[in-house]
């Protein structure tokens, strides 16, 4: 009987899987989340090890998996800890890179198959580019399978030595169902008169606010928006080692730009935008891309990683680093109603493309299945 029904090669006993995730990003936390709860519907057994506030927010137990609280370090207590949970497990899935070396760490010696997903690409300079490279290669080597979130991501695993090496299909998980009092159309004004954005165009970004994230470029393409009457209000969502470097260029150049924080209503926020913006230096299968597409909210975002695979012809594209050119598409799509409804048409279009969360548990499963049937355990 195929593992898709849930029985390991060794007396028709259900599969015993570990999870493994690190700090564990929005995108690769969620993704964890709904192979959990698919997987453990299909009478697999599932143990998901990960950090507290990862089991706080997530909520893996609540799905049907065990949660066993490890810390996302190499440290020697975390990696018994991580050791003793794989002892049980018919097959290892990290997520991450990071993930992956602890997993292949605690596996070491023994004949268990190890999946790494690769969610997103780590960002490194000068030394730390080659740890990096070691890092990724040793990841590589000791995954069975590396599933790559974007074909840039499977053609670096393979650069790197994998010796199987596939697109993932991972599906953005389903928006949480708004409450009766949540009307779209009531949310709509009251949001955007919170923000200070009523009467005037209102542009949304939402991440961490890192150098990679092109925040820099952004605030440079926002002072062309001043000249603009009414002149576009940008937000930005999120928190990160960049907040006061970004502050004092907002105040001290006086642009159209707000800092919220870390926010809980991104879902809300970003329906009562006009456009999106994704000014990243790279990117995978970026969550805000796919919620934007979802909720008909057109599209800017750099030509970067996955973003033209993920979007297609659904968004306004642009070079990284070239303020004058984010600009520009801004501009153009503010003043184009016409060529806004086409993109929001074409988003529900693409989006229709994107893999169910069905399809993407159907996709690990049969993964399992090729691997723990192939190579029966001693």
């Amino acid at each position: 009987m195929s593992l898709a029904s849930s029985h390991s090669p060794h007396g028709g006993s259900p599969l015993r899987t570990v999870q493994v995730l690190g700090g564990g990003s929005a995108g690769s936390s969620a993704h964890v989340r709904t192979l959990a709860s698919g997987l453990v519907a299909r009478g697999v057994r599932v143990t998901v090890c990960a950090p507290v506030e990862a089991e706080r927010i997530y909520e893996f137990t609540g799905v049907g998996a065990r949660h066993v609280p490890v810390p996302r370090s190499t440290e020697p207590t975390s990696l018994a800890a991580l050791r003793v949970v794989c002892a049980e497990a018919d097959l290892v899935h990290a997520h991450g890179l990071h993930a992956g070396l602890r997993a292949a760490l605690a596996l070491s010696g023994r004949r268990v198959p190890l999946v790494v997903t690769w969610h997103t690409r780590a960002h490194a300079e000068g030394p730390r580019a080659h740890v990096l490279r070691l890092l990724e290669r040793r990841v590589a080597r000791a995954s069975s399978v590396v599933l790559g979130t974007s074909s840039d991501l499977v053609d670096r695993a393979r650069r790197r030595g994998a010796r199987d090496a596939r697109l993932a299909a991972v599906a953005l998980p389903a928006p949480r169902k708004p409450d009766d009092h949540d009307d779209p159309d009531r949310l709509r004004p009251k949001i955007r008169a919170e923000l200070g954005a009523t009467g005037r165009p209102f542009l949304m970004a939402v991440g961490a606010l890192d150098r990679h994230r092109g925040y820099d470029v952004l605030l440079d393409a926002s002072r062309a928006w001043r000249r603009l009457d009414p002149a576009p209000l940008v937000v930005i969502a999120g928190e990160g080692p960049l907040r006061t470097v970004l502050q004092r260029r907002i105040e001290d150049e006086e642009l159209p730009v707000r800092l919220v924080g870390r926010r809980e209503d991104v879902g809300e926020l970003l329906a009562a935008a006009d456009l999106a913006l994704l000014p990243s230096s790279w990117e995978s299968r970026s969550v805000l891309a796919q919620e934007a597409l979802h909720a008909r909210v057109p599209l800017v975002a750099t030509d970067v990683g996955g973003i033209r695979e993920l979007v297609g012809e659904a968004a306004e594209l642009v070079p990284y680093g070239d303020a004058d050119a984010l600009a520009d598409a801004v501009v153009r799509l503010l003043d184009d109603p016409v060529r806004r409804d086409l993109l929001k048409d074409r988003g529900t279009q693409q989006a229709a493309t994107w893999p169910t969360e069905d399809e993407t548990v159907a996709q690990v499963l049969s993964v399992y299945d090729e691997l723990t049937q192939a190579r029966p355990y001693i």
